[in-house]
């Protein structure tokens, strides 16, 4: 018997409800949030299970513990919010109902498969990461607000650098800068110990070498590509895949059809460009625009730069042309990685 299983989950408490195959309510009770008591409860339901539960800070050591215990395991971010009542026990049944009947959104992969490791590293570098670009922007904000220009500078941050910006600051702003400046410099080098570790990390899988002779797509890239993607499997074509890294085109229109004199139905008006899809994978899109980047910049000897330079020619704005030449690398990411093959120049086909 079927068993579709919601779970609202909090930090002290997490409430379960179970409903069956035609939609009525079996059960529901709350549990304490912790491993073994969850698994406990899941497991004590019979017949074949569909667990779902939401996106949120336990998501991941949720779906760890439960999705050996069920048919299917469904993470979900719930974007819209309910109208009426609500409560952590209607919440548990709505995402039981949602998973019977199909109706949920925006499901969140949440397998790691043989990258669990490395995407430990990753997310520990991505924290990091950003957290020493916060603490060169407190720096800078403090230097504009004492009227010092940083505009194209680029020794702002450096050892020899710093002292001339110090001696342009009043006496009482100077502590407060050496303090943030020591800031700075301790979280670079946690920055450079979490990059080195992940990046050792990821050399232990095939697919690092196979991914880094594409051009744009370095040690770091590669590195935190390979956990937010897991397999190219998961995707049907280079379409989808670009849709999932905030690369795909989103079109409307409306009020499409109109009768002609005759009485047949005839197209009014061609679908309009609204952009790019707004739900996507941050990390990856930043990949693979910073992959773009790379090659315009340094790579003018590859047929992929030659590429963006046809499409200038052509009268693409550069933004534009920018953006296809993204999308180009991601299509032979997927690609290469379905294949196992490495890059080669000579056999690239305009993608």
């Amino acid at each position: 018997m079927e068993r579709y299983i919601g779970i609202d989950a909090h930090c002290a408490s997490c409430t379960i409800a179970v409903i069956g195959p035609t939609g009525r309510r079996i059960s529901s009770q709350v549990i304490e949030t912790n491993g073994k008591s969850l698994v406990q409860a899941v497991g004590a339901i019979p017949g074949t299970r569909h667990i779902i539960f939401e996106e949120g800070n336990l998501a991941a050591w949720m779906y760890e513990l439960l999705s050996p215990l069920g048919k299917e395991t469904v993470v979900v971010r719930v974007s819209k919010k309910r109208r009426g009542s609500k409560n952590d026990m209607i919440d548990a049944f709505g995402l039981a109902e949602s998973l019977r009947i199909g109706s949920f959104e925006n499901q969140v992969y949440k397998k790691v498969g043989e990258f669990a490791d490395l995407a430990e590293l990753a997310r520990a570098y991505q924290v990091v990461m950003r957290d020493s670009v916060r603490a060169q922007n407190r720096i800078k904000g403090l230097l504009r607000s004492r009227a010092v220009s940083t505009a194209g500078k680029k020794d702002i941050y450096t050892t020899a650098g710093r002292p001339a910006y110090l001696r342009r600051l009043p006496a009482r702003s100077r502590t407060r800068a050496k303090i943030l400046y020591s800031e700075m410099d301790l979280l670079l080098e946690v920055r450079k110990e979490a990059e080195k570790e992940m990046i050792a990390q990821a050399k232990k899988h095939r697919v690092f070498h196979v991914l880094k002779t594409i051009p744009g797509l370095g040690d770091l890239r590669v590195a935190q590509l390979m956990p937010q993607v897991v397999t190219p499997y998961r995707f049907q074509n280079k379409r989808t895949f670009w849709a999932y890294i905030g690369l795909g085109i989103v079109t409307s229109s409306s009020s499409d059809w109109a009768r002609d004199p005759d009485g047949k139905w005839h197209r009014t008006r061609a679908d309009m460009t609204r952009g790019l899809n707004r739900n996507f994978n941050r990390v990856l899109k930043n990949i693979f625009k910073g992959a773009a980047t790379t090659i315009i910049q340094q790579k003018k000897n590859d047929p992929i730069y030659h590429h963006y330079c046809s499409l200038l020619d052509q009268g693409t704005k550069p933004p534009l042309a920018k953006l296809t030449i993204a999308r180009q690398i991601a299509s032979i990411t997927l690609g290469l990685w379905k294949s196992g093959e490495e890059y080669d120049p000579k056999t690239l086909k305009k993608k």
